[in-house]
């Protein structure tokens, strides 16, 4: 698919169906592993991979942060045109699968030779301890094939092959749900089960991806790269914000279990469960429009192709307003239908169900937009717009509402935390769009754009 000259529309909605699809499945096989697990377990299986839930964290961020990172690069550099930019573009990709390699040596060291005080840190003793190292036995065989499967499913997306990457991750994530359900209940190994099904699954999505490069449409060459450690910084720095959004969900986490528990209790906490459940899947709604409109924008901005940039932003912005208008709706109509399908829940969970719902549900307007800008501004080369958006939304601005707020007003102002938030972040980030976007036309050209891609 020709991303420089080819309908904008049809590129676009071409690339949200690949990443839609990929985004979904990888949030519904993560319920399903909960599922599966909770049923054989019980109630310890489910907290123990809740444990293991950060170390997930880790690892598909640091993927992403090569591969998103890596990824505008890769196009920008790409779309500047001529044999230099087809040069600089694949050194960019030499880089990121360095960067993965090195990354995947971290976390497989990490997991192997320290999963106990790494578990014991993210809250694991006793049986629960077990549990959670019983789980990662299989995974253990394979840690490098999941921060590998993040980066070369973002360069395939920017090397015009969405199609590939969205079939991949789907394969392996069907059979981690199909698998699930086979080792943890057929073959009687619990929870065990779940992690060897997980293992399989991104081997199954790893094996998938190779096909591309031996196609006629790979542009995606291995070359030594000049000047690595400068490259490596910008891939570090360009992908940052993608990186700190999966990080900070985790501290956010932390940080509502603690207050729910100060100021309101196991009822509303149980509520909270569901509810994070909930904004994951509305989360990887919102990836998936920042992974179909980046390389669109990316290799038409090192092109200097204006009006292809807006048009993209149009299409983003419009579908990140639909899928934000469907999940609040949802959350204010189904309160105590999105309960009942996560748990048995007491009358207790049920009352307090539709006040929660709908006060954080509100934050599930805006979520969408914000999380979107900070791919529309990594594929624009303005990394420190896009750091700072994911840093306010996702530690900074919301933090500190979610420790005043109930201190302030009371235990049940916490659930207003988000949707306040998610509206102070959107009004800098609407500012910020229509600023870069203005500047793109007054710049004129685009040499200079492809210099900062470079790095000089």
């Amino acid at each position: 698919m020709d991303l420089l000259h080819g309908k904008i529309s049809a590129i676009y909605l071409r690339y949200l169906g690949a990443a839609f699809g990929s985004a979904m499945i990888s949030a519904v096989y993560g319920v399903v592993d909960m599922a599966m697990v909770g049923q054989y377990q019980g109630p310890e299986g489910t907290a123990a991979l809740a444990v293991v839930a950060p170390v997930w964290n880790i690892i598909y961020s640091l993927g992403l942060l090569a591969g998103i990172g890596g990824g505008v690069l890769f196009s920008v550099a790409r779309g500047s045109g001529g044999e230099e930019g087809e040069r600089n573009g694949n050194e960019y990709f030499s880089a990121a699968f360095i960067a993965a390699v090195i990354f995947s040596l971290l976390c497989w060291l990490l997991v192997v030779f320290f999963d106990s005080p790494m578990l014991r840190f993210f809250g694991a003793e006793g049986n629960l301890l077990t549990l959670a190292r019983q789980y990662l036995l299989p995974v253990k065989f394979a840690v490098p094939l999941f921060v590998l499967n993040q980066m070369l499913a973002a360069f395939l997306r920017n090397d015009g092959s969405p199609g590939l990457a969205a079939a991949a991750v789907l394969f392996g994530g069907l059979f981690n749900i199909v698998g699930d359900y086979i080792f943890v209940f057929a073959f009687d190994m619990g929870i065990m089960g779940a992690g060897l099904a997980t293992a399989i699954g991104a081997a199954l999505t790893f094996a998938a991806m190779l096909p591309h490069f031996f196609s006629r449409q790979n542009r995606l060459k291995l070359v030594r790269p000049r000047k690595l450690l400068a490259r490596l910084r910008r891939i570090a720095v360009t992908g940052f914000s993608t990186f700190f959004i999966d990080i900070a969900m985790g501290i956010l986490t932390a940080l509502f279990n603690r207050q729910i528990m100060k100021y309101l209790g196991t009822d509303a906490l149980a509520v909270y469960g569901v509810i994070v459940n909930i904004s994951t899947i509305v989360q990887c709604c919102a990836y998936s429009v920042g992974q179909a409109s980046q390389p669109v924008i990316s290799i038409n901005f090192g092109a200097g192709r204006l009006g292809r940039i807006r048009a993209t932003l149009r299409c983003a912005v419009a579908t990140s307003l639909f899928f934000g208008l469907v999940w609040t709706a949802a959350a204010l109509a189904f309160p105590k239908e999105f309960i009942r399908i996560f748990m048995a829940p007491t009358a207790e969970v049920l009352a307090a169900a539709p006040f929660i719902f709908r006060c954080y549900g509100l934050s599930f307007l805006l979520l969408p937009l914000n999380i979107f800008s900070t791919y529309y501004f990594q594929s624009l080369m303005r990394p420190e717009i896009s750091f700072i958006v994911s840093v306010a939304r996702g530690a900074a601005v919301s933090g500190l509402l979610i420790l005043i707020l109930p201190a302030a007003a009371g235990g049940d102002a916490l659930w207003f935390a988000m949707p306040v938030s998610e509206l102070l972040v959107s009004a800098a980030v609407l500012y910020q769009m229509i600023r870069c976007t203005q500047k793109l036309y007054l710049r004129g050209g685009h040499s200079h754009w492809t210099l900062r891609a470079e790095g000089r």
